[in-house]
């Protein structure tokens, strides 16, 4: 296999262009391309990657497919405040619902755009509970198999709802305990939502008992954490609970005990956007200082669709402030490891979206207002290197020219087109428009190449 006509150093901006032959993946010879400057290059890239995505619940309201006893109807379940209690609780009635036959084809329809996006790995959350069983688990075992040739699927078994409180959360819990036994050998990560428990007490228990899990059982961590725009109180009881899993973190040793390779990740997190600069400081300060493997993910559109919404009584429906978590300024201002994600795709909590981590990485741009080439890059890094070793895994990173022996399968490939194609009566008037050309990593966060245009090395 040859790449022809390839810019393999995007980030030194590098005006070389080489052809690259392969073998079982792998650079076995390397050399100055022979085409014409006029031919459109070929970009070689570090793939995407997925830290935090829903499988379970992804195309709920977008999936329209014909209504049958193995593929349930879902369209009575559209948003009409857009609220998180609204998503919650559309989204209970819709595991109600779920088929084995549903949960695959969703899945399997997330997995494979994922795919033709440039995605090779995902953290996919599955939710366990009293509603579901271990259905989606069972159903996401077998997507990890049948897609085990064209990327890695982390599973993180999932608990959305309370597991200390509520009628049911003896029961909720007592369902992913029986999971991370039964099914031991394909569950890499367990996530929980601490915030959905109805105090404080049950919220420090739950993020007790999931540490305890993760250690018993060697697996990463993944909290959903402080998703909430309410200032944060000065007492030391009412603090985010970001400084209490650090704590918590600390008091069972996980930096001593767990296996190095484990992460924990703390996704949303949206109340440490509400806090001053001092606060920002003080707390990436205890985090660096735990030496603990602690990421950050940032879900920005999932984020801003959810927070902010006016109060029932506020006397403006203009008056919606944002939030999530500014990641470039973590990574660079506070020393802290963080990327970002697309969390959830065509159900109750983001409904709108392709799911693209590159489209979701050129959002980034206005979103944090991070517009030089050196952001671009930083937010590349973000839905790639940076999303990979949030969730443990290698970096996969090019560095530097394409060295003879280095291995390229699983790289990223970004094609560049001639020209514009004018359809109906435009492309009778034989009007040539060259294609804009994407030759750095700039290009391509500010102006993503389609899908079609994208591929992995194999």
């Amino acid at each position: 296999m040859i790449l022809k006509n390839v810019v393999s150093d995007v980030r030194d901006h590098s005006a070389a262009r080489w052809d690259i032959e392969l073998q079982d993946g792998r650079v076995q010879n390397i050399r100055l391309s022979e085409a014409s400057p006029d031919t459109p290059p070929q970009l070689l890239l570090p793939p995407l990657c997925h830290p935090h995505i829903h499988l379970d619940k992804a195309y709920i309201l977008t999936c329209n497919n014909q209504s049958s006893p193995q593929h349930p109807d879902y369209s009575d379940l559209c948003p009409t405040s857009g609220s998180f209690q609204e998503a919650l609780a559309n989204t209970s009635r819709a595991k109600e619902r779920y088929t084995p036959e549903d949960l695959y084809l969703r899945g399997s329809q997330l997995l494979a755009t994922s795919y033709t996006q440039g995605v090779t790995s995902i953290r996919a959350f599955v939710e366990l509970d009293h509603v579901t069983g271990t259905l989606p688990l069972t159903i996401a075992i077998r997507l990890k198999k049948d897609f085990a040739h064209l990327l890695e699927l982390q599973i993180c078994a999932f608990a959305q709802d309370p597991i200390f409180s509520t009628a049911h959360g003896d029961a909720n819990r007592a369902i992913i305990d029986h999971a991370l036994v039964e099914f031991a050998n394909s569950i890499g990560a367990l996530g929980t939502t601490p915030y959905v428990e109805t105090s404080r007490e049950a919220s420090l228990s739950n993020i007790n008992w999931a540490i305890t899990r993760a250690l018993t059982h060697n697996l990463h961590l993944d909290f959903h954490l402080d998703y909430t725009l309410k200032l944060p109180s000065p007492s030391h009881a009412q603090r985010p609970l970001t400084y209490s899993v650090i704590e918590l973190l600390k008091e069972h040793n996980w930096a001593q005990i767990a296996d190095s390779s484990k992460t924990i990740v703390l996704g949303h997190c949206t109340q440490l956007s509400m806090l001053d600069n001092a606060g920002r400081k003080r707390l990436a300060e205890v985090v660096i200082a735990s030496k603990l493997p602690v990421y950050f993910v940032g879900l920005p559109t999932s984020d801003i669709f959810m927070m902010g919404r006016p109060s029932s009584d506020s006397h403006s429906s203009h008056n919606r402030p944002r939030g999530t978590i500014h990641v470039p300024s973590m990574i660079r201002e506070l020393g802290l490891s963080a990327c970002i994600g697309v969390n959830n795709i065509g159900n109750a909590f983001t409904p709108f979206g392709t799911g693209d981590p590159l489209q979701l990485a050129s959002w980034a741009v206005g979103i944090y207002q991070v517009g030089t080439v050196e952001d671009a890059e930083l937010l590349y890094g973000c839905v790639s290197n940076r999303a990979r070793r949030a969730i443990g895994l290698d970096e996969s990173e090019q560095s530097g020219q394409i060295q003879e022996g280095q291995k390229l399968r699983g790289m990223l490939l970004l094609r560049n087109q001639g020209g514009v194609d004018l359809p109906g009566a435009l492309r009778e008037s034989s009007m040539a428009v060259s294609s804009r050309q994407r030759l750095s990593l700039k290009d391509v966060v500010w102006d993503p190449l389609e899908s079609s245009l994208r591929s992995i090395v194999r």
